[in-house]
Order: structure tokens, then C-alpha cells, then sequence
């Protein structure tokens, strides 16, 4: 269990987090907010308090040994880049550069370019796959290193994501932690309209994982989850219940704001909700 205090110090980050990710997308006038604001408590509590990433990057003694996390959703590029700023990753000033020509900072993560990332993602239905491809290499290597993979809800409607359920399953590759954002929308709607996921806990479950399900942004719930996924036998899935928009009152379950910028008036708004 987290403590007050740090309960309290996630909740004063998690603010800032949200104001970066806001700033970002309506400094480049592009940008997805939705999703990445439904994600800030879950990256948050897995990189300060879960994740073993030495902070010196390539130059760490341990570094073949840190953990490896895996954006699949790239769409939400924004949290992840406001996460690795607050880790010491990339300069706060250089944020205002996303998406803008010759920026490190591009519209999805780009391995090679920054370091913390991990792979290139963006193509949805891939980053799952890419996640088991790594754990089994560091299965062969003997290495202790864990394998989180961020995966959105609606991305699970593609079919690559199910083969790679089974393929985890089938290597026993318990070094691996599924996350998926549930927050329920994606670009065109509700997922359930646009093509039902139905009982996502269940379905995992049946390939052969551990799951369990969470309020994705209560700190206790993210950090209880992710330390039990971390000593499971099998691989693990948790599924977090999100709202997409969370934090901003007129993005909060709109599929409206999966991509795109709020305008100057807009941002104002947001910026003083999140103080």
C-alpha cells in the first residue's frame, strides 16, 4: 500500500502531468488528449513507484537489467513524453517542441530518438506482440527484466492482439504485463458500438492469464495490481477502468476529444481546472 504522503505527491505530479500533455497538443495545434489523459495515474504510479528504469539510461551498470516499457497506443505519445520529463528524460522546455518539424518529440514514439523508448509504436495491434517478442528474449537471456505493455481498448478489436494473448500464454512468459487503458471510446465512438469487446477481463483470462481489474486511476488499486503482476507465475493482465478526457471536465467521456487540440480559449479552461 501507498502512502499519504505519497498518494499526495502522485496527485501534485498527475496535475502537472496533464497541464504538459495539454500544452503539447495545443502548442503543435495536433495531438491526442483523450487517451493520454485517461492514462497519467497508471504511467505515473508504474514509472515512480513500480518500474526498474535507471534514470542514466545506456550509461547505468544495470541497464540490460531495467525493466521495458512498451507504449502501444502511440496515439498517446504526449503522457509518455510528460512521464519521461518528469523522470529527468527529456527537458521540460524541449515538450512544447512535439510534432514540429526536426523534433526528437514526434507525434508517435520513435525508437532511436529519445532515450526511454523502447520501440516505435503507433500501428495499433502491434505493440502486444512486440512486448512478447521481448519477453522471450530476455527468457533466453535469463534476464530478470519485467515487460509492461500499455495497450487502448479499442486497439484490442484488432486480431493481431488476440494471437499474442496466445502466445504469451503459450511461452509461459510470466516476465509480461498487459495493461489495457478500458476507457471505453476510440476515434469513431463507444468500442461497443464500434465493434463490442464484451467482458475484456473474462476473455483474457480464458487464454490463460492472470487478470484482474481496477479503478485505473486509484494510486492504491495501480500499485497493488502491477507489484502482484510482478510475482505472478503466468502473464498478467490488468484491466483499468479509465475515463478518457479525465481531469478536464468537457473532455471527460467525450470521443470528440480522442484527437484533437483544444483551442486557446479551451486550454485556459482546462489549465485552471488542473491547478
Amino acid at each position: 500500500m501507498l502512502s499519504a504522503n505519497e498518494i499526495d505527491g502522485l496527485k501534485k505530479t498527475s496535475l502537472k502531468i496533464r497541464r504538459n500533455i495539454l500544452k503539447m497538443i495545443h502548442s503543435a495545434k495536433s495531438g491526442h488528449p483523450g487517451g493520454s489523459l485517461s492514462g497519467v495515474d497508471i504511467l505515473l504510479v508504474l514509472y515512480k513507484k513500480c518500474l526498474n528504469i535507471p534514470t542514466e539510461w545506456e550509461n547505468s551498470q544495470n541497464f540490460e537489467k531495467r525493466d521495458r516499457f512498451i507504449l502501444s497506443k502511440g496515439h498517446a505519445s504526449p503522457l509518455l513524453y510528460s512521464i519521461l520529463s518528469e523522470q529527468g528524460f527529456i527537458a521540460e522546455d524541449d515538450l512544447l517542441t512535439f510534432r514540429k518539424i526536426g523534433s526528437r518529440l514526434q507525434g508517435h514514439p520513435s525508437k532511436g530518438y529519445l532515450p526511454g523508448v523502447e520501440a516505435t509504436t503507433g500501428s495499433l495491434g502491434q505493440g502486444l506482440s512486440l512486448a512478447c517478442g521481448i519477453a522471450m528474449g530476455l527468457k533466453l537471456d535469463n534476464n530478470p527484466a519485467n515487460v509492461v505493455v500499455y495497450v487502448g481498448d479499442g486497439e484490442l478489436q484488432e486480431g493481431s492482439c488476440w494471437e499474442a494473448f496466445m502466445q504469451a500464454c503459450h511461452r509461459n512468459l510470466n516476465n509480461l504485463i498487459v495493461i489495457v487503458d478500458r476507457n471505453k471510446l476510440q476515434i469513431d465512438g463507444c468500442t461497443e458500438d464500434v465493434m463490442s469487446l464484451g467482458d475484456v477481463n473474462s476473455k483474457i483470462k480464458s487464454f490463460g492469464f492472470e487478470t484482474c481489474e481496477i479503478n485505473g486511476h486509484d494510486y492504491n488499486e495501480i500499485y497493488t495490481a502491477i507489484e502482484s503482476a510482478k510475482k505472478s507465475e503466468r502473464p498478467f493482465a490488468i484491466i483499468a477502468n479509465t475515463i478518457k478526457g479525465k481531469g478536464v471536465s468537457f473532455m471527460e467521456n467525450q470521443a470528440g476529444w480522442h484527437g484533437k487540440a483544444p483551442n486557446d480559449e479551451q486550454l485556459s479552461d482546462a489549465l485552471k481546472e488542473l491547478q
